[in-house]
């Protein structure tokens, strides 16, 4: 796949640090993000986009949400002077979701497992294809974090310590107007699908 110049100019190389912080380190923030928001408004969960906005804090990166598995068509306004972060597919894991890994290293065996096992990873931007490949893969370190109660993984609330990783599209700040993202994917070799059609209103 040749990749468009236009939409090559319109996102970060995965060596580049924006704002001060690796791919890596605006990976664990964003599951930060992710994990901390309960799952009656998570955004993943939104079919609209009427919960995009919840704890976006950073005053220079937004943070879009997937889906947990399925379908979601969403319309988010955000303002023009943030660039966006989000992931293509990703996974995740926890000492609380998954109380069989004892170790940093039952916990990184883990993920690597299951991200040999997607099956599919594309994306668009304002209809032009991404080449999604290791250029966009981050991996969160070890980080520690705190799930809500009712949080979207069904686990018990509390803290706890957990590794991410997945690809990643980072897009510098987007010009005034109407842009449209899709992500889709399929992990687990293709038993669960996601895709997801964001209607980006920039402001």
């Amino acid at each position: 796949m040749n990749q468009n110049s236009h939409v090559t100019s319109m996102m970060y190389r995965i060596d580049e640090r924006p704002f001060g912080k690796s791919w890596d380190e605006w990976a664990t923030q964003w599951w930060k993000w992710f994990l901390s928001i309960p799952k009656d408004n998570h955004p993943a969960h939104d079919k609209t986009g009427e919960r995009a906005h919840l704890n976006q804090n950073d005053p220079n990166v937004w943070f879009l949400a997937g889906t947990t598995g399925g379908f979601a068509e969403r319309t988010v306004v955000i303002p023009v002077d943030r660039s966006v972060f989000f992931p293509v597919i990703n996974i995740t894991t926890s000492y609380l979701e998954n109380p069989s890994l004892k170790n940093e290293e039952d916990m990184s065996s883990f993920i690597n497992g299951h991200m040999m096992e997607i099956a599919k990873k594309e994306a668009t931007i304002d209809g032009e294809p991404i080449l999604i490949s290791e250029n966009n893969r981050a991996r969160s370190p070890l980080f520690q974090f705190a799930f809500p109660t009712n949080n979207i993984f069904g686990t018990h609330d509390g803290k706890t310590q957990g590794i991410g990783d997945g690809y990643w599209i980072f897009l510098k700040p987007l010009l005034k107007g109407t842009h449209y993202i899709r992500t889709s994917g399929a992990c687990m070799s293709g038993k669960v699908q996601i895709d997801t059609t964001i209607k980006l209103v920039v402001e």
